[in-house]
């Protein structure tokens, strides 16, 4: 009986299966995508979250030192984005980590790393669209004088100074907006919503171009003194985690934009070529942005000014130059580009359920897709209405490091799968593989992944524990039962 379970839970899917063009009963995918959408695909889902306003959450936690946090971040995402670069060369499905776990390790971890990105896609959409109320609004003040009116632009659940607070009346609704906009295209299909995110990273990278420029216009070296306040790790009075590597959690959410290049791997053309260069030229542009952007920031104001500071970007512009029209464009840059990153973040959770949905694990819903736009629409419906409530309702201070924790979990796993792959088979056709084998970037990935998990907060861990008995118990009641891996063993 236990073996039984055991072999259940250990079950594998094989590479061909994945890679083939079909997907089973119920739809499928049509490859649409070149390799330069893909690249905007990444860099969309990326650059911005981590910049726009994730400073005012990491800056207080690490100082100056903050541009060492986006390095230490960068670099767990450089080593996870070579193994996905192996793993989507060989295996260019939908569902990412998901669909790479299933073929590497087996049925209940690939459902498990699902889950985590399931979360990590959902809150990073949450909370992305809350950063871009923020923008909007300072587009509004600085553009016609008019600001949204405080009970329409803050939540319900307030992380406060001491826990929990509910401000009754309140709902924020221009996340709720954005998230049905995002909607609206996504139904239309993938290859429409890629045209409208390139032109959005597009416009992104010239805005934060133009604020490097002006920042560094104002640099000043005592802005970097003292530079690193908190260490590498350490506790403040109140019992929080600070310092470089507390921020680098904080943080890493912002690279989930390179596992949605990855989700994209059954709608891209030549995916065995395209998947692992896109996720590589995606990296080099994102990290290369945020650096840039992070010390040009530190260097046009004090790191005591970053803490609780809304539209962060706008402002320092805004004081620099003593004007409101580059405040005004940088607005306008963030509202436009904050919408491609809740757009693709979005767009990234749909082709995950749609996999587990293909799969058997959760219902066939899921993966049933429109036979004109090839969308799976009751997916899409139901992912936008989660992240919309969520984003209306709840203070992005609780989202942020759970996105981390979800993200830095599944690339671990991922880094995982390419070794299992490597000894499960050797002979499998790569497009990429790894230099100086099998083993070291691998683990070297993890490592660096559970140096940066090991300082996220105690109420993270505790949300995440919730999250995973759940998911564990819907499993056992459901997935095991419905697997179409299963069923096929069995018949």
């Amino acid at each position: 009986m236990t073996t039984g379970i055991w072999q259940k839970l250990m079950r594998t899917k094989s590479a061909d299966a994945e890679v083939g063009d079909g997907h089973g009963h119920g739809g499928e995918l049509k490859r649409t995508l070149g390799l330069f959408p893909l690249v905007m695909l990444g860099v969309g889902a990326t650059i911005g979250t981590g910049i726009f306003f994730a400073m005012g959450e990491a800056v207080p936690k690490a100082g100056p030192a903050v541009i060492w946090s986006f390095v230490l971040a960068g670099l767990a995402a450089a080593l996870t984005a070579l193994c996905y670069a192996e793993l989507a060369s060989s295996i260019p499905a939908s569902g990412s980590a998901y669909s790479y776990t299933y073929v590497t390790i087996g049925e209940f971890v690939a459902y498990i790393v699902g889950a985590c990105l399931l979360l990590e896609y959902a809150l990073a959409a949450s909370a992305t669209s809350i950063g871009w109320s923020e923008y909007l609004n300072n587009f509004l003040q600085n553009s016609v004088g008019w600001s949204i009116p405080e009970a329409l632009r803050s939540p319900l659940l307030v992380r406060g100074d001491t826990g929990l607070e509910m401000h009754w009346g309140h709902i924020n609704l221009p996340p709720i907006i954005l998230v049905c906009m995002c909607c609206f295209l996504l139904l239309r299909g993938a290859r429409e919503s890629a045209t409208v995110n390139a032109v959005m990273v597009i416009i992104k990278i010239a805005i934060l171009a133009f604020f490097s420029a002006v920042a560094f216009s104002a640099f000043k070296t005592a802005n970097f003194v003292p530079f690193n306040p908190f260490g590498l790790s350490s506790i403040d009075g109140a019992g929080n985690k600070m310092g470089i590597v507390a921020a680098a959690g904080t943080i890493f959410f912002s690279f989930i934009g390179l596992d949605t290049v990855a989700t994209a791997g059954a709608e891209v053309k030549n995916p065995k070529r395209n998947v692992p260069l896109g996720i590589i030229l995606a990296l080099i542009i994102v990290v290369a942005a945020y650096i840039a952007v992070a010390v040009a920031a530190m260097g046009a104001q004090p790191a005591s000014a970053f803490k609780g500071q809304e539209a962060g970007l706008a402002v320092i512009l805004q004081n620099v130059l003593g004007a409101k029209w580059p405040a005004v464009l940088l607005s306008a840059g963030a509202v436009i580009s904050v919408f491609s990153v809740t757009l693709v973040t979005i767009y990234g959770q749909t082709r995950i359920l749609f996999a587990i949905g293909r799969d058997g694990l959760i219902p066939k819903a899921f993966q049933s897709v429109n036979p004109r736009t090839l969308a799976p629409v009751v997916n899409t419906v139901i992912v936008c209405v989660v992240v919309g409530l969520i984003g209306g309702f709840v203070d992005s201070a609780y989202l942020w490091d759970m996105v981390s924790m979800g993200t830095l979990v599944a690339f671990s796993l991922v880094s995982i799968g390419v070794i299992v792959m490597r000894y499960k088979a050797p002979n499998l056709e790569r497009g990429f593989k790894l230099p100086f084998g099998p083993w070291v970037i691998p683990v070297l990935s993890v490592a660096v992944c559970m140096f940066i998990i090991k300082d996220l907060p105690t109420e993270t861990y505790q949300v995440f524990f919730i999250w995973m008995t759940v998911v564990i118990v819907g499993y056992f009641l459901y997935g095991i039962r419905h697997s179409k891996l299963g069923q096929q063993g069995s018949s």
